[in-house]
């Protein structure tokens, strides 16, 4: 499959082995999809699966380890390509499965670009303007796709049959020409959400209400994308095998680029389960510790709430404030300020917001707050000497201490001059940096709007932070994963999320989620579990509601979920967890095992046959029990870091009873059956 290092520029091609000399080539696309499926299709196609992508010097010096081919054909078409005028790279990218790459260096042939694009418009008619550089480099790219698939066939001993997989309309134009050259390769088209899709959206346009009324070229064209839209559409058309990441899309694309999926392929991660009992239990109450951590020196001096019983809320991801659903966030998180107020509640909401936006640096009172917890704390800690150290003397003269000369003076003045310096004239910073557009930033915008300035008398509090989490950070130190784990719950009310990764990740981490039947993610959830809500995936309707109403129901789910005991949200996540088979490569991989073998039966029908397969029964199915999970109740009850106060036996945790709920509510997986000799290949169930 195809990757890219970064977020613009089309990406990895991949080639693979079937029988009778098949070959598996993927490209472009989605970073984290191919990097995660890498792994399967490498055991799978072992030293046959190549990635193609562009080459990019800062990136190949720290993942790909550059070697020799191993193939001879691959080999002389290298050779062949570099003695014309080209720069082409091989080597192995260093990420699971390390599967051989491709790396074509588009800027060395730009001097081809002007000859290219005209034989582009000769071919397909379709023009590009000299002003777009990401359109310029895919051209490039796409032509220099093509010449190495086609150098490749021809330097094969035998005829070859190469499945050539491209994402994204980025890599598209070598689906293209694939097809005007007649080249020997069964070509597949991912499209993870549609160019224009995406722009209609991002203008606040009532898109999934109107999508039958577009006038596409129209839309395009005031857009000035109309030759981005002309490169997908055409790679579209072209392909014998189109695809896209969810139902959701699916009807998106039918819509926009007026051909319907052949095949669903949703999104899958690797999941690692855990040998240990609640091992992913005990990482949440670690990372929700240092968290709280933060929380303390961000709060300082206005810490009246129970960190005990205080909820951590996050949002993540690319700074789309209507796409992404913090619009509706920070309404609802206003709306449940006023529940939890005039029920005179003693939680306490923190919702995070982790989206990167333009900054200078981070906010001074930001910093100062963790510098004064870093200084309250080495105060206790030498207090704490030298209290021991009298205590210790007392003991070992064998008299009980006085504590009232425990303390002498100095330590009294010590811890007299920690508690004014953590006396503050100004509320808690909602946003931790110095944002470099503040007056016209969408979330502070709102926040000003709904009044969220975390005062006292505020039971919801909001930190923005403008920045993707490092754990070389100063102010906040976590990576992603880990400050996901330490949180409660993950809040995600998109608009349009064709797939949607962040709620994916956090069900395999058993964090609950909040989605929206808008998202690939949530429509799969719907299809596949009878009741989301009872293992902590909530679905919100975003479809079939008004905007009003959604935010509603996103108050009433966040206002259900904070009235959860500590014990219930305990059970609540290993249900969660059970959820992370259902999003495995292991399952959902064969749906492009799936897709290739189609696109293998209708390029080459002399050879390959593809039978479908007739949709089997919807019933649930057992899981084998996840390694987190404990096996009776008994043990259940005390494997978690620390133990409920007086709330242990009000939900008791019955394994017997949650494998027999996963049977009746959780649909079974596509299994792809094994191929026969005559090459017949089945139809996945309907997604």
């Amino acid at each position: 499959n195809c990757q890219a290092f970064t977020d613009t520029v089309s990406t990895y091609s991949g080639a693979q082995e079937l029988p009778n000399h098949s070959r598996f080539v993927a490209v472009g696309g989605i970073y984290t999809v191919i990097q995660t499926k890498a792994r399967l299709t490498c055991e799978e196609w072992g030293e046959n699966y190549f990635l193609v992508g562009p080459y990019m010097e800062s990136s190949v010096r720290t993942q790909v380890e550059l070697i020799e081919p191993c193939n001879a054909a691959l080999r002389r078409t290298i050779d062949k390509m570099n003695s014309s005028g080209c720069k082409v790279y091989f080597g192995r990218w260093l990420i699971e499965g390390s599967p051989y790459v491709i790396l074509l260096d588009v800027g060395f042939t730009a001097w081809s670009l002007d000859r290219w694009k005209s034989e582009l418009w000769e071919n397909c008619s379709i023009g590009v303007p000299w002003f777009d550089r990401e359109a310029n480099d895919a051209i490039l790219f796409g032509f220099l796709t093509a010449w190495l698939l086609g150098e490749y066939a021809a330097q094969c001993d035998e005829p070859p049959h190469i499945v050539a997989h491209f994402h994204e309309w980025l890599a598209g134009l070598g689906l293209v020409l694939c097809r005007q050259r007649q080249l020997p390769v069964a070509t597949i088209f991912t499209t993870h959400a549609t160019l224009l899709g995406r722009y209609l959206c991002a203008g606040n346009v009532d898109f999934y209400n109107n999508l039958a009324e577009f006038n596409v070229d129209k839309e395009a064209g005031d857009r000035q994308i109309y030759h981005r839209y002309c490169l997908e559409r055409a790679a579209v058309r072209c392909t014998h095998v189109f695809t896209t990441v969810s139902q959701i899309t699916a009807i998106e694309a039918e819509h926009l680029l007026k051909r319907k999926p052949d095949i669903v392929t949703p999104n899958g991660l690797n999941v690692k389960k855990f040998s240990a009992m609640h091992e992913f239990q005990n990482l949440h109450a670690q990372s929700k510790a240092r968290i709280q951590e933060f929380v303390r020196g961000h709060f300082y001096g206005h810490l009246d709430f129970n960190l005990d019983k205080t909820v951590f809320l996050f949002i993540a991801g690319r700074y789309e404030f209507s796409n992404k659903g913090a619009d509706i966030f920070l309404e609802a998180l206003a709306r449940l300020n006023y529940l939890l107020r005039v029920n005179h509640s003693d939680v306490t909401i923190i919702a995070f917001f982790i989206m990167p936006a333009r900054t200078n640096n981070f906010n001074v009172e930001t910093l100062k707050g963790q510098a004064v917890r870093k200084q309250l704390w080495d105060t206790a800690q030498t207090v704490k000497e030298h209290f021991g150290k009298k205590l210790y003397e007392s003991l070992l003269v064998g008299q009980l201490p006085d504590v009232s000369k425990m303390l002498d003076k100095e330590d009294f003045t010590m811890m007299k001059r920690a508690i004014f310096a953590t006396q503050r004239q100004c509320l808690p910073p909602v946003c931790s940096h110095n944002m470099l557009e503040d007056s016209s930033d969408p979330i502070l915008n709102c926040i000003r709007r709904i009044g969220l300035f975390n005062t006292a008398q505020d039971r919801v509090k909001v930190i923005f932070h403008p920045e993707f989490l490092s754990s070389t950070s100063p102010l906040l130190p976590m990576d992603y994963e880990e400050f996901v784990r330490g949180c409660h719950l993950g809040v995600f009310p998109s608009y349009y999320e064709p797939w949607g990764y962040t709620p994916a990740e956090c069900t395999v981490m058993g964090i609950p989620s909040i989605s929206t039947n808008l998202s690939g993610f949530g429509c799969f959830m719907e299809e596949h579990i009878a009741d989301p809500s009872a293992y902590g995936i909530y679905i919100l309707d975003r479809r079939y509601c008004g905007v009003d109403e959604s935010c509603n129901q996103l108050t009433s789910f966040l206002f259900q979920f904070c009235q959860q005991s500590r014990r219930q949200r305990i059970i609540q996540r290993n249900r969660t967890e059970r959820l992370s088979d259902l999003l495995d490569w292991r399952y959902l991989g064969r749906y492009y095992v799936s897709a290739r073998h189609m696109a293998l039966a209708k390029a080459f029908p002399d050879t390959f046959i593809y039978e479908p397969q007739e949709p089997t029964s919807a019933t649930g199915f057992r899981y084998p029990r996840p390694a987190s999970v404990p096996p009776s109740p008994a043990h259940s009850l005390h494997s978690s870091p620390h133990h409920s106060e007086a709330e242990d036996e009000e939900e008791p945790y019955d394994e017997d009873l949650e494998a027999e709920k996963d049977r009746v509510n959780i649909r079974q997986p596509f299994n792809m059956p094994n191929r026969n000799k005559n090459q017949t290949v089945s139809l996945p169930e309907k997604n």
